[in-house]
């Protein structure tokens, strides 16, 4: 049999907070609802940040609630801090994804936090969901690869928190090119030291595709053991909070270079390329996606 590796579409969170175009609840839950058709098991559903900010992000309840009953997914809700885990709680997400900034520009900017306040704050969520239940907590470590601000980012700064991840026992800790200014031997390395910092912490890897890396960077972290990558259906993303930072790994371009190389996803990629270019169209502005240009090769049929 081949080798699993678990895709986390992030399409429906980190891939529309950056665009211009708002979408209704209505419209985010016909696109989560067309992902899980593609056989996605696990993604972003809802980010509990002020809306005020991010008003991409409105809707998050609505969103959580709107969604089928479903024992078979996970549909992630993202935090910044504890007022948004009171509200991911309140909801019916699967897992709660808290952010840590590895930068202090970086993080003053997005969460108003420095590093050591998100640290902090991290310790105070996952120690309350063990006390009052709740649903599990991952990580992602943001600009581990580089900050938009300072430039680039120490590592033992990054290590330190993935070791306070082991130490809470937190069962996944993703290391997030926010920017995309990673290259390949540095994802090898530092997520070879995140393994060596958190032996018993699953690691997960996060790429932007701005600087045109994100596949060069997955297949590193593939190489280095990661077995969960995040990706984003039309290449979609961004981050407001960081200037000229661009769309994710696209899903349909992942899952192909992942299939030629007899890696099993259980995501159906033509049936995603049509879902990048019907996302395209709400959103007005066309996938940048290579297979949304060129298909895939060989070409099949969707199973939608």
């Amino acid at each position: 049999m081949s080798e699993r590796i678990e895709i986390v579409e992030v399409g429906a969170r980190d891939g529309l907070q950056n665009e211009a175009t708002i979408l209704e609840v209505a419209d985010k839950l016909a696109f989560i609802a067309r992902l899980e058709a593609c056989g996605v098991r696990r993604l972003e559903a809802a980010s509990f940040v002020n809306p005020r900010r991010v008003p991409q992000m409105a809707g998050a309840e609505e969103i959580l609630a709107g969604l089928p009953v479903d024992s078979s997914r996970r549909r992630i809700g993202l935090v910044l801090n504890e007022r948004g885990w009171e509200r991911a709680r309140a909801t019916a997400c699967d897992e709660v994804n808290v952010v840590v900034c590895a930068s202090d520009g970086f993080g003053i900017r997005n969460q108003g936090a420095s590093r050591r306040d998100q640290m902090a704050a991290l310790e105070t969520i996952a120690r309350d969901q063990k006390a009052r239940g709740g649903p599990p907590i991952t990580l992602t470590v943001s600009v581990a690869f580089g900050c938009p601000f300072e430039g680039e980012v120490d590592e033992g700064a990054v290590i330190e928190i993935v070791e306070l991840a082991d130490v809470l026992d937190l069962p996944e800790t993703a290391l997030a090119d926010t920017i995309g200014a990673a290259d390949p031997w540095k994802v090898r390395r530092l997520f070879e030291a995140a393994r060596r910092a958190a032996p018993r912490t699953g690691l997960r890897a996060h790429f932007h595709d701005t600087r045109g890396a994100a596949l060069a960077n997955a297949f590193a972290a593939v190489e280095a053991g990661v077995r969960v990558l995040d990706a984003s259906c039309g290449g979609l993303g961004g981050c407001p909070f960081a200037p000229g930072a661009s769309g994710n790994v696209a899903t349909e371009d992942l899952v192909w270079m992942l299939h030629r190389a007899g890696l099993d996803t259980g995501l159906n990629v033509e049936a995603l390329i049509a879902t990048a270019r019907w996302i395209g169209e709400i959103i007005g502005k066309p996938p940048v996606s290579a297979l949304t240009r060129a298909g895939a090769f060989p070409a099949t049929r969707p199973s939608l």
